[in-house]
């Protein structure tokens, strides 16, 4: 695979819509941490940033979209995991974010907390807390892993 400056490789990039981009990288910078890579157009029309290892490209909403806030509903859930929730979730708090989930401990080994951005798109930000397998809290593999010797 060719290496590109751009975009990495072997990367799921999601592409968030929201009405006001100058406003949304503001916001995401302020709440969540993230940092502008680049924007394209004149007016601006994209965006990509990032956040530790993680991206995303911004885009305004397309003619007669709608963003989950006008929905009334989620469309999608963006996990992150990041190493320090707690400063992040004081972080994203301070600065206005809706927090839907305190920061917890999940039946699958995850310390995290849920927020909702300015638009209402659903976001967790996440540690690892335990090594389990997905066995040990009720999923079924469908592909078993080889043992470990």
């Amino acid at each position: 695979m060719i290496s590109n400056r751009t975009v990495p490789t072997d990367t799921v990039i999601p592409h968030v819509h929201y009405r006001n981009l100058e406003e949304a990288i503001a916001w995401l910078t302020r709440s969540f941490g993230f940092a502008e890579h680049f924007r394209y157009g004149d007016p601006i029309s994209g965006a990509q940033m990032r956040a530790g290892n993680a991206w995303i490209m911004i885009h305004h909403l397309k003619p007669g979209a709608a963003t989950p806030k006008e929905l009334g509903y989620g469309t999608q859930s963006l996990t992150l995991f990041i190493e320090d929730v707690e400063s992040h979730h004081e972080r994203a708090k301070s600065a206005g974010a809706a927090i839907l989930e305190e920061p917890h401990e999940t039946v699958y080994g995850e310390f995290q907390y849920a927020a909702e951005d300015l638009e209402g798109h659903h976001w967790l930000f996440s540690r690892h807390a335990r090594d389990l397998s997905p066995e040990d809290w009720g999923a079924t593999l469908a592909h078993p892993a080889p043992k470990r010797s």
